[in-house]
């Protein structure tokens, strides 16, 4: 799971493989396959990347144990 912060400042968990698109324009936006749902978030694009690089090398880390 990533984690990410509404405009409000609310915190807001997102399972990454759910996430069909973003966007940055002032704010980034991610929208959701599953449900079209968009999100607008503080965290830039590369950061929310970074964190789902982490996610998915700590999954493949624990699968091979």
């Amino acid at each position: 799971m990533i984690h990410v912060s509404r405009l409000n400042g609310e915190k807001y968990t997102i399972n990454p493989f759910l996430i069909e698109s973003y966007e940055q324009t002032l704010d980034t936006t991610v929208v959701l396959f599953n449900s079209g749902r968009r999100v607008v978030v503080k965290e830039k694009i590369e950061d929310i990347e970074n964190q789902f690089s982490q996610f998915l090398g700590k999954a493949i880390r624990n699968s091979a144990l």
